[in-house]
Order: C-alpha cells, then structure tokens, then sequence
C-alpha cells in the first residue's frame, strides 16, 4: 500500500480537513490501521493519503481540541498481558495527514471500543467493552498519555443471557460544562451518570447515579441536543433511539421518548450502531446493521422529541459508523461489511439523504473523524 502520495500535502484552503478512518485490522480484514484523506467542503473534492498510521484494532479514534493530536482505542484483549486493550497516542502533521506514533497505556479492561477527550483537552475517558470497566488517562503536554488516574469497574447483568452476561461499557462523553460523563453500557441496559472532576481526574457516582433503560434494550452511543437540554441514546439491541431531558446543574436525565429506528414491517435481524444530532439542531441519524439504512428523524424544537422521516439504503452492509462533515453538509456513512463509505448529501432544509455517487474503498471501515487543517 502506498502511504503518502506524492502532491498530496497541498496547501489548505477554507474548508478544507483532513479526515481518518479507523479500522479492523484481525479476522481476514486487509486494513493495516489508520487511513486518512483530505476533504475540501467547498469542491467536496476527496483525495486519499493512503496509511496514516499502522496499529492493531483501531476502532475508534477521537481528536484532541487542538489538532495536534489522534488517539485510538486498540481493541484487543492481550495488550502488555492477558484482560486489557491498548490506547495509542499520535501526533498529526495536518498538511500531510501523517501520524506519527506516541505511546501506547494499557486501557485497563479488554476490548476498549470508545474514547473521548475531555473540554480541558488534558484528559481521555475510555470505555472498555469486555473489560466492563471505564478509565479516565491524563494527556501529557506533548501528546502521550500516562497511566490511568481511575478505573470503575461495573458490574451486573441484562436479561439477555447471551449478550448481557455482565458489563459492557460502549461509550463515555462529558457534559458541556466538564462536570459530568455519561457511560452507555449495553450489559446493564443503564445510562450511567458520573461526576467527573478533571482536576484529579476521577469518577463518582452522581445522585441520582443512573438512568434504567427498557429491558434488553442494549445503549450504545449517545448524542447530545446543541442546545445542551435535550440527549439521545442509540439503543443497539432494540434498534430504538431514547430521547432524554437533560439538567447538567445535577446531572439529571429524564425519559421522553423511545421510537424505533427501522420502518414498520421489517422483521430480519438488526442492530443498531451510531447516533449523531446535525449541527442545524434539527434532526438526529440512526445507523441499522441488518436493515443497513440510516434512520432520519426531525427533532421537535420545543420537546427535543423524534419523528421519522425516511430510511435511506448506505449502499452496503453493516453500516458500523458515520460522521457528518464539520460543514453539516454530507454524511459518510462506514459500512464495515462492504468495505466501503458511501457519502450522502443532507438536505438542509428537510434532512433527507441522497448519494453523492462517491464511494471510497476502504477494508472493514468503522470510525471515520474529521480534523481541520488551516
């Protein structure tokens, strides 16, 4: 594979990024890491840099605020020892889109699946999948990260034997105002709610400590309203979106509605990934594996809650992941299965998806982050 074309470290103009595509690298996948591209949303122009970096399981990747710096999770379970993933740290070189490696820490718990830099940009909250546990790493000031600060481990089950044997944190995201991390785990069917202090780096438990989500309904991801009142929860094994009030003065979160995220009739096997709010503030997406579609809504300005609005097919299967662009204006759908993302273009006024007719060729896709270069 070719790692940087020549020509491709073009002077960036207004509206342009670089953007990264994390990947599974095991199971017969030919990926071998990180990829990057640079978008110019005025031309939407794409051009592929090729590897940006080369590392095991990168399943998600977060930016630090001030560009200088990508991490990813490493989602294994034998990172330095048996029960533990890895988190890598990397510097960018945003007029290439090069990474060059940092270090790599423990994540303390198996099978590490997200990862989110706090609003002071000193510290990473990880959540470990198998491990059933989430940890919190300080940022160094040249980009590495030190050893955790603190490990919660949960515990419990869900009613799916199979699926919610025990614990299984999948996401952790910190309030506007730092105070707070909401951790989605999937195993207990539970929005849990931290106070987060970013001074010690540390995680108690906030009163009221959690939000009880339907029985076997399985969070995945959550999504926050702009306008910081409002939350939505992706549920992956429902395949349904929660809709939430949220009060970042006591970190209380107050159940509005659950609505499905596939249309009425479809019966096969789904289960739901990614949730993202557009920056309009109008519309939330739901990502199907299975029915592999996007789900679109139209939010209610008043009550923050949902109304379908249409399915649109991601041109290919297992749809793990998508990001709109920082412009609100496309959407890049990664379809893991396919080995492609397939980019749509939002409709600012009514939300609605249509393809571009660009497809990138990518193996096993399921995180793509886009970065500004200028």
């Amino acid at each position: 594979m070719l790692l940087f074309p020549a020509g491709a470290a073009s002077a960036p103009g207004k509206g342009s990024y670089i953007f990264y595509v994390g990947t599974n690298t095991d199971g017969g996948s030919k990926s071998r890491g990180i990829y990057a591209y640079r978008f110019e949303a005025d031309s939407t122009e794409i051009v592929p840099l090729g590897l940006a970096a080369e590392t095991t399981n990168p399943s998600w990747l977060t930016m630090h605020p001030n560009g200088r710096f990508l991490y990813a999770v490493n989602s294994v379970g034998n990172f330095a020892g048996p029960n533990s993933g890895g988190v890598s740290a990397f510097s960018v070189d945003r007029a290439t889109g090069k990474l060059t490696f940092l270090n790599e820490v423990a994540s303390r718990g198996a099978d590490p699946c997200y990862a989110s830099v706090d609003k002071t940009g000193k510290l990473l909250l990880v959540a470990n999948y198998s491990g059933g546990n989430v940890a919190v790493f300080p940022i160094l000031a040249d980009g590495k990260l030190g050893e955790a600060t603190v490990v919660v481990q949960h515990s419990g089950h869900g009613p799916n034997a199979v699926r919610q044997e025990g614990p299984h944190p999948h996401s952790i995201d910190v309030s506007p105002d730092n105070r707070f991390a909401m951790v989605d785990d999937l195993g207990l069917d539970e929005l849990l709610i931290y106070k987060f202090d970013s001074t010690q780096g540390t995680l108690t438990a906030n009163n009221p400590p959690l939000v009880k989500m339907d029985a076997g309904a399985g969070p995945r991801h959550f999504a926050l309203h702009p306008n910081g009142r409002f939350a939505y929860v992706v549920d992956e094994m429902e395949s349904k979106v929660s809709v939430f009030s949220a009060d970042f003065g006591s970190g209380a979160f107050q159940s509005l509605q659950t609505i499905s995220t596939l249309p009425q009739g479809f019966t096969g096997r789904n289960d739901d990934a990614e949730i993202a709010v557009h920056t309009s503030g109008k519309f939330v997406y739901a990502s199907n594996r299975g029915h592999d579609s996007i789900a679109v809504f139209a939010i209610d300005p008043a009550k923050g809650t949902l109304t379908p609005i249409e399915y649109t097919p991601t041109m290919g299967k297992e749809p793990r992941n998508f990001e709109i662009d920082p412009t609100g204006t496309l959407l890049f759908a990664a379809n893991q299965k396919s080995d492609n993302i397939v980019v749509f273009r939002i409709d600012a006024k009514t939300g609605r998806l249509t393809p571009t007719g660009k497809v990138l060729e990518v193996s096993t896709p399921v995180c793509v982050k886009f970065l500004p270069r200028d």
